[in-house]
């Protein structure tokens, strides 16, 4: 078991640094074992965006807002969301239960800032599909308003293009906006939640 964790150990060391380590060998500069190391355990350590998402755990109450169709009024309902956060502070963590489309809808996320890339990552899974989408981007010099961006493949063909802006107003507020593009046109407001935290 213990030759198991260290082989896990040095693949994901290696995984982690190697970017770095072909970028310093272009320069003619080998890295040695002991920078290496320092410089995973500076990519692994949780920054000022990991204790800023940590400031969001707990329970919220939502109001969303769905736009089916451009001029028509928004469809809006109630639910609740968790977050948590996973791997010593690494990883934001939520479980989001309400409706969708006028059907129960759940729902979980996982955000990340990654300090390799300098980008924000989220990864969502719910079940009103099967896949995994992916989004990246970047914040204001706060760290509070993040947007993102992403595509799905849209039944029938082509693609539908994302953009979400998701601001952390006050420590019992935050709003999670998102913006969509059909083959190319033009982008409309898709989806709005207000998450409120539970007192």
């Amino acid at each position: 078991m213990r030759f198991i964790s260290s082989a896990v150990i040095t693949l994901c060391l290696m995984l982690t640094v190697s970017p770095a380590l072909a970028k310093d060998k272009k320069g003619g500069k080998p890295m040695d074992n002991e920078a290496m190391m320092e410089l995973w355990k500076q990519l692994a350590t949780p920054g000022e965006p990991h204790k800023l998402f940590a400031t969001l755990t707990g329970n919220w109450t939502t109001t969303t807002k769905e736009w089916m169709e451009p001029g028509k009024p928004p469809a809006e309902s109630t639910g609740t969301a968790e977050m948590k956060m996973l791997l010593d502070g690494r990883f934001l963590y939520q479980e989001f239960t309400g409706n969708m489309m006028g059907q129960p809808f759940n729902g979980i996320g996982i955000d990340a800032y990654d300090n390799m890339t300098k980008k924000y990552v989220t990864a969502w899974m719910d079940t009103m599909g099967t896949g995994i989408f992916m989004m990246e981007g970047t914040a204001s010099a706060d760290g509070k308003t993040i947007t993102l961006r992403g595509s799905h493949p849209e039944p029938g063909g082509g693609k539908m293009s994302h953009r979400a802006v998701w601001k952390i107003v006050d420590h019992n507020t935050q709003t999670f906006d998102m913006y969509g593009t059909h083959h190319g046109g033009k982008e409309m407001k898709v989806l709005e939640i207000t998450y409120s935290r539970k007192q």
